[in-house]
């Protein structure tokens, strides 16, 4: 990477929300059962946030972890992002709600909206920070708590996200020494922005407008449209990444947890066989911008990823936005 530090990941962290919903509890609600969602998603549970319990919330505690795990006080930190498309409060950020939970009071703190590109955005940011030396301890979060956001009678989408939130700490590599971050890639596509989105509830229709409906604050999305862009975009993400290193020193990918099935049809085209690629779909559905630093966290305390192995971790989503990062753990 350019700039005049190297940038490596010193600690992760996950949260989940207590409540478990299975697909037989979906069942109850809404017209499907166990075997139609996982047929088509891979998804058998996700956890949904209690009352009171907000993106902030999940944030502070994956955000710990990191922390714990690298040895790090909150104090030392010098910058917090979050990537989030549902944040507590379109005013202030989440991350500044983060900042003062954490007692990090040196740091600044500022939100990205990249939806399911939100955690990689964020850690590309702050890796651009510490390798120009305008900060030494950034942490950077994904985090979501989507099932305020779901129409419980539209089948087709509230069968697939779940709440939770996932953090890396990153810090220059004479720091932590691992997790080295080698490469990163972003992209957009704004013309595409009606294939996942939330009509109402923005500037363009506040509630006090003559148009707004209280139902178009939910997930909207065209499901064969996603189905296409999230396919191709990540066979072309992992190509790339694969394409600056011998591909076969490719030990893991994590992708953004959007639906087994669009993995396994990307893994297909690229001829890589799916023990390449870390899976945790089944236990928390879509949880958009935290589903890969989950599956990150969950690969380094399983023991799956192992120091020295290249390990690329990509997303997509809603804006369209896209991206890749490729870490040298």
């Amino acid at each position: 990477m350019s700039g005049c530090y190297r940038a490596g990941i010193a600690g992760t962290g996950a949260a989940v929300p207590e409540r478990v919903v299975t697909n037989d509890d979906l069942a109850g609600i809404v017209d499907t059962s166990d075997a139609w969602i996982h047929q088509r998603t891979g998804i058998r549970e996700r956890r949904f946030a209690g009352p009171g319990e907000n993106t902030s919330h999940l944030s502070v505690r994956a955000a710990q972890q990191a922390l714990d795990r690298a040895g790090v006080d909150a104090g030392s930190l010098d910058l917090i992002i979050v990537g989030t498309l549902t944040p507590d409060y379109l005013l202030p950020s989440t991350a500044c709600l983060v900042q003062d939970r954490l007692g990090a009071k040196s740091a600044g703190a500022f939100d990205v909206s990249a939806a399911c590109t939100g955690f990689l955005s964020a850690l590309h940011t702050a890796e651009a920070f510490v390798a120009a030396g305008r900060a030494r301890r950034v942490l950077a979060i994904g985090a979501e708590t989507l099932s305020r956001f779901l129409d419980m009678n539209e089948r087709s989408s509230c069968v697939l996200f779940g709440d939770g939130a996932g953090a890396a700490l990153v810090t220059r590599w004479e720091d932590c020494e691992q997790g080295e971050i080698l490469d990163h890639s972003l992209g957009a596509d704004g013309s595409g922005y009606e294939f996942i989105h939330m009509p109402m509830g923005g500037a363009a229709f506040p509630p006090h407008h003559p148009g707004y409906e209280k139902s178009g604050h939910f997930i909207r999305l065209k499901g064969r449209e996603v189905y296409k862009f999230a396919v191709s975009t990540m066979t072309d993400l992992v190509q790339k990444l694969a394409d600056k290193v011998d591909p076969e020193e490719v030990a893991l990918i994590i992708p953004h947890q959007v639906n087994a099935r669009i993995i396994e049809s990307s893994a297909e085209r690229l001829g890589y066989c799916m023990d390449r690629f870390m899976l945790n779909i089944d236990k928390y559905g879509n949880t958009s911008a935290a589903s890969v630093p989950i599956a990150l966290h969950e690969a380094v305390e399983s023991g799956r990823l192992q120091k020295d192995q290249l390990v690329a971790l990509v997303a997509f989503g809603a804006g369209l936005t896209w991206g890749a990062t490729l870490l040298r753990w």
